[in-house]
């Protein structure tokens, strides 16, 4: 009897420990995926979506219609980071920031990684077209394609990739107003500017910080093909600048009110201040600065139309 119940005991400690492996296993299969997906820009982009919805809504939101759009952007946004990683699983080897990636680190089958990449893609379009509109489902299949396919190669080609990688990166604001509204007007173009614009700072100061990772894996980047940094100097100052007229657009078309005026103008400035130390220091430090200020630039400019409008 005390064998028998020894037995069970070992059996349930081994079922235990069997389960326990194959919960961390599940965990780390998770945790790639969600490195795949690249997290970090997903929540820039369901962050612009929710602006570019809110602003394109006239009367009560659809908070349904709403979850629906993300859910759809965000499994495109997922699986064109997928296929990014798939794309660049050779440069990745090169650099510091990279090199521990799934795919260079050999975590996953770069055939696994393209198929999920496809899957996720394709049904967050389906999702927009089946369940939003014809217009939102375009506009985020554009997106795909020109991340993917425009600007990913064109990284080993030309420093303007970062001014052509973020025409995809300032559509989802689009997808969000269509979602919303049905259609496309100036207002609309408005967000998109300025989201065009405020990727150029965010971008270049990432682009200053990772140089030396990007001359090793042969990365047009402008610091990298002009070290001295006047070159990137002047790209973050000139869109930086047009940033302010275009931000207060909003106010002066009778879109938003004097709060978001106010509010914006304090962002816009506290963002163009935050790169000053990087024009008269170029070190590192100067530029993570930057690149933290474009980081709250966004849902600072969100909170600051919500309350605009009312709602809180």
């Amino acid at each position: 009897m005390h064998f028998t119940c020894s037995y069970y005991t070992i059996k349930q400690t081994e079922r235990s420990k069997l389960l326990k492996i194959k919960k961390e296993i599940a965990k780390s299969r998770l945790s790639i995926y969600a490195e795949l997906s690249k997290l970090n820009i997903l929540s820039l982009v369901l962050i612009a979506t929710i602006l570019g919805y809110y602003l394109g809504t006239s009367g009560l939101i659809s908070w349904k219609r709403l979850f629906i759009t993300l859910l759809g952007t965000a499994l495109t946004a997922s699986g064109s980071g997928a296929l990014n990683h798939y794309l660049e699983r050779e440069t990745d080897k090169f650099m510091v920031r990279t090199k521990n990636r799934p795919l260079p680190a050999g975590l996953i089958k770069p055939a696994e990684v393209m198929n999920y990449g496809v899957l996720m893609v394709l049904a967050g379009i389906m999702i927009l077209v089946i369940q939003v509109n014809m217009l939102t489902g375009f506009i985020a299949l554009l997106t795909a394609f020109l991340y993917i396919v425009v600007y990913t190669p064109l990284k080993k080609i030309t420093w303007l990739n970062t001014s052509i990688g973020s025409i995809p990166g300032a559509l989802p604001i689009l997808g969000g107003w269509t979602a919303s509204s049905g259609s496309i007007d100036a207002m609309a173009w408005v967000l998109f500017a300025i989201m065009y614009l405020w990727q150029h700072p965010h971008f270049y100061s990432i682009a200053w910080i990772c140089r030396s990772d990007y001359a090793e894996a042969k990365l047009k980047m402008l610091p990298v093909i002009e070290p001295d940094g006047n070159s990137t100097i002047r790209q973050i100052f000139w869109h930086l600048l047009l940033m302010m007229p275009i931000t207060f657009l909003p106010f002066i078309q009778g879109t938003l009110g004097l709060f978001y005026m106010i509010g914006a103008f304090m962002i816009t400035s506290a963002f163009f201040v935050s790169a000053l130390p990087l024009a008269w220091n170029r070190s590192d430090k100067s530029a993570l600065l930057l690149l933290k200020a474009s980081v709250f630039y966004l849902p600072s400019l969100l909170l600051i139309i919500i309350i605009d409008k009312g709602v809180l």
